[in-house]
């Protein structure tokens, strides 16, 4: 049994929670701790029962509330060395028999998941992606991609589902009232990923055998997820796929999601 929930995930903070039988971990803790409680509540987990924390980057949205959640109900942080020297006053808060340093790329366990991090192109420390593995099941959490290449595809592929970024809709950056500056790091090589891109990835993974895909981090100003799920959709159409044959659904930045059971 492989479980997944977004319990909160946008711009404005990220949370997720994945549970096996005997498992329950926390991917980044980019909201407040009562927030997170409150998610965990609402799917009928409690915050006590969470045996790690792991963390992608150091940008706000997905570390918030890190130190505080890890020092008050003393859980583990599974974060690489690069990523916990650039929040400084988050690792105050972290014990230090609970910062647990991985080197991306290579394997370690939690309970019975088997966790492997890969890189991911995003202006921060040393940013990654996961991909969970209970038994023979694969979820992938991928967001904060400036872009995508063939070795992110081949790290997420033969994934049953994936949370993807689908940050932006490209015309409604062009005309925000962002700065250009900050619309050309959103756009750029090391920014997010678009509506557009995120529908031409999921094409591509559908080829090893993906069928059911949440989008994530949406941006609040430059986005709406009926325009995200839509445009994927369309994306999807154009490639030949049969939507009827893909599960899709758009993570709320409010509210956790429904638990999703991977096989």
């Amino acid at each position: 049994m492989l479980n997944f929930c977004s319990l909160y995930s946008g711009s404005s903070g990220n949370c997720l929670f994945v549970k096996t039988e005997n498992t329950r971990i926390l991917v980044d803790c980019g909201t407040s701790l009562k927030k997170i409680q409150e998610g965990l509540i609402n799917i009928d987990e409690k915050i006590e029962d969470i045996d790690a924390i792991l963390v992608t980057h150091e940008h706000v949205d997905h570390i918030q509330s890190l130190g505080n959640t890890s020092k008050k109900f003393n859980i583990p942080v599974y974060i690489n060395f690069e990523t916990l020297e650039a929040i400084p006053k988050q690792k105050e808060k972290i014990e230090s028999y609970n910062q647990k340093i991985f080197e991306i790329g290579k394997e370690f366990k939690i309970g019975n998941l088997a966790i492997n991090s890969f890189s991911i192109p995003h202006d921060a420390a040393n940013p990654c992606g996961f991909n969970i593995y209970n038994n023979k099941s694969k979820l992938t959490i991928a967001t904060d991609l400036g872009h995508i290449d063939n070795k992110l595809i081949n790290n997420m592929k033969e994934s049953s589902f994936i949370l993807l970024e689908s940050n932006y809709d490209n015309e409604i950056l062009k005309c925000s009232r962002y700065p250009f500056s900050l619309k050309q790091r959103i756009a750029g090589p090391n920014g997010h990923l678009s509506n557009n891109t995120a529908g031409k990835t999921i094409s591509e993974l559908t080829k090893s055998g993906l069928n059911e895909v949440m989008l994530g981090h949406l941006s609040k100003e430059n986005n709406f997820p009926e325009l995200a799920y839509q445009t994927v959709i369309e994306e999807l159409k154009s490639n030949n796929i049969d939507i009827n044959e893909l599960r899709l659904s758009v993570a709320s930045r409010y509210s956790p999601s429904k638990v999703i059971k991977i096989s």
